[in-house]
């Protein structure tokens, strides 16, 4: 069994790239609306947990939000665009409204060493998409990166594996995303167990035969 990185949606439009770029490098990845209970969370035993993107604002009234906090994880977490947002404004930080929107490709500087950016160049090109901003990170927490803008780009709790960045390693244009991506999964969250691909296809016929037994299976793909 392939250990399982689950990825919680906030609405974000690359919520599916963040599981296809898991997959591509051999990490199993799984899809959960961001309101399932944590009790529903945890049942699936993930070693990790990635908070996506998601075209809202934090600190408006009826934004999404965990009805718990990241820490009752209890497994490393990765927030991304308005995941880090998340994280910060629900441990104390603050995010607002930022000056000037960033979109599209930004250099970023990695200001401080951690497993999120090992390897990684310490100036990168990388894809953003956000209106707000942190302006004020957690207690506990470290500036990791930040944009030409001086915006802050990157956050960690090393010690509690809470990780966040404000643009999106998952897409193309991030020039290292696949990098970094890689070291939360094998550095941070320890994946041993990697995805394959055949025993997924082998796994799920085996369980549909299972399910559907003698009768007829109705297969609906997209508009169908």
């Amino acid at each position: 069994m392939a250990d399982l990185i689950l990825i919680l949606d906030f609405g974000s439009q690359y919520t599916q790239l963040i599981a296809k770029k898991l997959r591509k490098i051999h990490v199993y990845s799984e899809i959960l609306p961001y309101n399932k209970p944590l009790y529903e969370i945890m049942s699936k035993k993930p070693i990790g947990i990635i908070l996506s993107g998601g075209p809202q604002s934090v600190y408006k009234k009826n934004a999404p939000k965990l009805s718990y906090s990241v820490y009752d994880f209890g497994v490393p977490v990765l927030g991304i665009c308005y995941g880090m947002q998340l994280i910060a404004q629900s441990l104390g930080g603050e995010t607002f409204q930022g000056l000037r929107r960033e979109y599209g490709n930004t250099k970023i500087k990695v200001v401080k060493d951690s497993l999120l950016f090992k390897g990684v160049n310490k100036e990168t090109l990388v894809w953003m998409s956000h209106g707000d901003e942190v302006k004020k990170i957690p207690e506990g927490f470290d500036v990791l990166a930040v944009t030409e803008n001086s915006i802050i780009s990157s956050i960690a709790n090393e010690k509690r594996k809470i990780y966040a960045v404000q643009f999106h390693p998952e897409v193309e244009h991030t020039q290292e995303g696949s990098k970094i991506l890689e070291n939360f999964a094998f550095r941070i969250c320890k994946v041993k167990n990697i995805f394959k691909a055949e025993d997924f296809i082998k796994s799920t016929v085996e369980d549909i035969r299972s399910l559907v037994g003698s009768s007829k299976a109705i297969c609906a793909l997209s508009g169908g």
